[in-house]
C-alpha cells in the first residue's frame, strides 16, 4: 500500500474491520495490525528516533562569544538581556517584559508585587509542574488547589469560589502543556472578589485565548526558558504585564531592591528584593531563537491537529477540549486513556508498550499532593504559626476533595513536544501505534 494512502481509506480499512471480526485489517502505512507487538517480539511501528531537543545552531555562536568577550555578563552592565525583554514583550504584545532567572523566581517575584505575603492563601491548579506549588510555599503562603477540569486538564473555574477565603490573595491558572485555560470566568470571579490573577504560563509561549496571547491577559504572567522549554536558554524566566507599576516593582525586587522607573520603595536607592536577574548570554541565546520558536510552533500545531483527528477515530482514547477560540502550542500533547476499552490493559502497561513501538510517552503529573511536600510545610514551625491548626486539618483533608484531578492523573498520557516536529507521516505513527496495541491489548495485558 503506498505510503500516500488518504485518512479516508484508513477509515474504510478500519471499518470493514470493525464489520467483520478477524479480517487481515492494515493501517494508513500498510503495517498490519495482525503484526505482533514489539513488546511481544514483534518489528516497532516507528524506527529511527525523532527530532534532538534542545536543538543548538553553529550560526548562534558569534553573539554568544560577543557577550563573553565583552566581559559584561551581568544585567547592569550590558544590554542583551533588555533587549530580550523589549522583543519579547513585542512578540507576545505586552506592554512590559521582566527577564528574570527562571520560571520559578518569575513566579516568586510576580507574586510579590501582587502583595501576596507570608499567612496569605493563592488559588492553584493541582495538574501542573511542582514549581507553582513550590513558588507559592516560599512566599510562606498556602497553595490553595482548586479542581482540573477533565476535559481540558486545566483549572475547573467552576471549583474556584468554594476555595476562596478571607486570607486569598490571588488566583494561579496554569497553561499546562502549552493549552490555555479558560481564562474569562477566572478573571470574572477575581474581579468580583478584587483578588489578582498571575497566569503560570511557563509552557505557554505563543498560546492564545480569544485572540490574546497567555500571559498578558492577566495582572502579570509568567514563562519559563529552562532546557526543555520550546525557547530554552538552558535556565531562564520572564514576567509580562500591561502595568508599568506593577512590572516597575518586580524589576525592583528582582534587581535586589533597586530603584526602578516610578517605583523608589520605602527609602532611596535601595527597598526589599532579591537577585533574581537574567544574564546577558541567556538573553543572547534567547533573541536569536524567536524566528526558529514562531516557526516550530506552527508545526507543532499543524501536526497536533492531524494528530487529534486521528486519535477521534480511537476508541478509549479522548482528545483534550480547548476554550473557543483559543490555540494551544503543545508543550507536551495530552490525551486520556480508557483501559476498559483496550481489554482492561493498564495504563503502565500501554505505555510500555508504546515506548517499544518506538513512541516516547509518559503518564504526566501525578496527585503530587499526596506526595509529603505539602504535608512537610505545613508541619513546619513557620506555618503553624501562620496558620491556626483547624484550617491546616481543613487545608489538608481538601486534597482528598479533587475528584476531576484525580481522574486526570489516573488517566491522562503525554507525548513529548520534539515528536509534533517530525514528518507529518511520522506523526501518523503515533495513531499507528495505539491501533496496534489495541489490537492486541488482551495479549498484551497477559503479558
Amino acid at each position: 500500500m503506498n505510503v500516500r494512502n488518504t485518512r479516508r481509506e484508513f477509515l474504510g480499512f478500519a471499518a470493514a474491520a470493525a464489520a467483520s471480526a478477524g479480517l487481515f485489517t492494515r493501517t494508513a502505512f500498510g503495517r498490519s495490525l495482525a503484526d505482533k507487538p514489539a513488546l511481544l517480539g514483534g518489528s516497532p511501528v516507528h524506527l529511527g528516533g525523532w527530532p534532538q531537543w534542545p536543538e543548538w545552531r553553529q550560526a548562534w555562536e558569534p553573539s554568544i562569544l560577543e557577550v563573553l568577550r565583552s566581559g559584561k555578563w551581568y544585567r547592569g552592565s550590558g544590554d542583551k538581556v533588555q533587549q530580550f525583554e523589549a522583543a519579547y514583550a513585542k512578540l507576545l504584545g505586552a506592554k512590559r517584559c521582566l527577564a528574570t532567572a527562571s520560571g520559578t523566581t518569575a513566579l516568586l517575584v510576580g507574586m510579590h508585587v501582587l502583595d501576596v505575603d507570608a499567612g496569605d492563601e493563592v488559588i492553584v491548579s493541582p495538574f501542573t509542574f511542582i514549581a507553582s506549588y513550590n513558588a507559592v510555599l516560599m512566599l510562606k503562603a498556602l497553595p490553595v488547589l482548586a479542581d482540573t477540569d477533565p476535559a481540558t486538564l486545566t483549572l475547573d473555574p467552576a471549583s474556584i469560589e468554594s476555595r476562596i477565603t478571607e486570607r486569598t490573595r490571588a488566583i494561579m491558572p496554569v497553561h499546562i502543556y502549552g493549552m490555555p485555560c479558560d481564562l474569562d470566568p477566572v478573571l470574572a470571579i477575581a474581579k468580583r472578589h478584587r483578588i489578582a490573577v498571575i497566569e503560570d504560563a511557563c509552557q505557554a509561549w505563543l498560546a492564545e485565548y480569544k485572540g490574546r496571547m497567555c500571559g498578558t491577559i492577566g495582572d502579570l504572567g509568567c514563562f519559563s526558558f529552562q532546557n526543555s522549554k520550546h525557547l530554552p536558554s538552558g535556565e531562564g524566566g520572564a514576567i509580562t504585564g500591561n502595568s508599568d507599576s506593577l512590572v516597575d516593582r518586580a524589576a525592583s525586587f528582582h534587581d535586589c531592591g533597586r530603584s526602578y522607573g516610578t517605583f523608589t520603595g520605602a527609602r532611596p536607592n535601595f527597598t526589599r528584593g532579591g537577585n533574581f536577574r537574567m544574564q546577558h548570554v541567556q538573553a543572547a541565546m534567547l533573541l536569536q531563537q524567536f524566528d526558529k520558536l514562531v516557526q516550530e510552533t506552527a508545526r507543532r500545531r499543524e501536526n497536533a491537529d492531524r494528530l487529534t483527528a486521528a486519535l477521534r477515530d480511537i476508541p478509549g482514547i479522548q482528545t483534550v477540549r480547548l476554550p473557543g477560540d483559543s490555540r494551544a502550542v503543545w508543550h507536551l500533547y495530552p490525551f486520556r486513556y480508557d483501559a476498559e476499552r483496550f481489554q482492561g490493559l493498564s495504563r503502565e502497561k500501554f505505555l510500555r508498550a508504546m515506548r517499544a513501538e518506538g513512541i516516547p510517552c509518559s503518564t504526566g503529573y501525578q496527585e503530587q499532593y499526596f506526595d509529603g511536600l505539602l504535608d512537610e510545610a505545613i508541619g513546619s514551625r513557620g506555618f503553624k504559626r501562620l496558620f491556626t491548626a483547624q484550617r491546616l486539618k481543613q487545608y489538608r483533608d481538601s486534597f482528598r476533595d479533587l475528584p476531576g484531578n484525580r481522574v486526570v492523573c489516573a488517566t491522562t498520557v503525554a507525548i513529548p513536544q520534539n515528536l509534533l516536529l517530525a514528518e507529518p507521516r511520522h506523526v501518523d505513527h503515533i495513531a499507528d501505534a495505539i491501533r496496534k496495541v489495541q489490537a492486541h491489548a488482551a495479549e498484551l495485558a497477559k503479558a
